[in-house]
Order: C-alpha cells, then sequence, then structure tokens
C-alpha cells in the first residue's frame, strides 16, 4: 500500500512536470513555469478526493507523507534555484517582477497577523514547571547544570 502513495506522488509530480514544460512552451518561455506547484497541488486535490471516498488507506497515506517530506522540499529547493538563475540572466523585468512579489508578500504579512481572533498570551513558568527542554551545550542548560 505505501507504493501506492508513492506511486500517486509520482504521476502528480510527471504530470505537474509536463503541463509546466506545456505551459512554459505556451508562453514562449525556455522552462518549466510551475510544474512543481501544479504536482503539489494535485497531490493535495487527488489525496483529499481519495480520502472523501475512503479509498485512502493509512499505509497508502504513509507513502505520500514520506516521499512529501523527503523529496518535494528538494525539488523545490531545486526549482527555486534555477529560478533565481533564470531571473538574474533573464534581464530587468524578471528581477523587477521578483521584487514586486517580495514587497507584496512582505506588505501582506501585518494584514494575515490580523486574522482571526487575538489570543490570550500564555501564563509565565513557576518554580515548579519543567522548562521547554534545551539543546545540550546550549547556554541555559550550563547554567542549570551549575545549579544543581
Amino acid at each position: 500500500m505505501v507504493l501506492y502513495g508513492v506511486a500517486a506522488l509520482a504521476v502528480c509530480m510527471l504530470t505537474g512536470t509536463l503541463v509546466g514544460e506545456w505551459l512554459g512552451i505556451a508562453l514562449g518561455v525556455d522552462a518549466n513555469v510551475g510544474g512543481v506547484g501544479f504536482a503539489m497541488i494535485m497531490l493535495v486535490l487527488i489525496t483529499h478526493w481519495l480520502r472523501e471516498k475512503g479509498w485512502f488507506p493509512e499505509a497508502t497515506e504513509q507513502g505520500v507523507l514520506f516521499w512529501s517530506a523527503m523529496y518535494i522540499p528538494v525539488v523545490i529547493a531545486m526549482a527555486s534555484t534555477q529560478n533565481v538563475y533564470k531571473a538574474v540572466t533573464g534581464g530587468p523585468m524578471a528581477l523587477l517582477a521578483g521584487l514586486a512579489a517580495l514587497v507584496a508578500g512582505g506588505a501582506l504579512v501585518p494584514v494575515l497577523a490580523r486574522i482571526g481572533e487575538p489570543a490570550e498570551p500564555l501564563p509565565p513558568l513557576t518554580e515548579e514547571e519543567p522548562a521547554a527542554p534545551q539543546a545540550a551545550g546550549s547556554v541555559g542548560s550550563a547554567s542549570r547544570n551549575q545549579e544543581a
């Protein structure tokens, strides 16, 4: 069953790559335009549809989760490097479009932060409560070890 999850991911990735290539050809760009994004959207939609129908057992879901945790971040990192290279060598319009997207994303952070109800702040830790675990060798853990 895990194999079915991997197969679903592979089909989505191949289909997304083809759609991205075709979109690049249609736009006259010598690049894959959004193939990884199309693959991820298809994977989310297909897995949601399969869950609703009851055709997505736990073992199949584990196959998708394994590769989404391992493979998709690597593909996105590779695609983003190519996009940066194309933008830098593509001229000022590509750089301006990238900067405009960056500024728009930054401007939307306060707007998105206001969505939802304000939450109550967490109460301060008391002496009886254990603090969050810290990595060995961090400054906080060294001072606690000396006190004990």
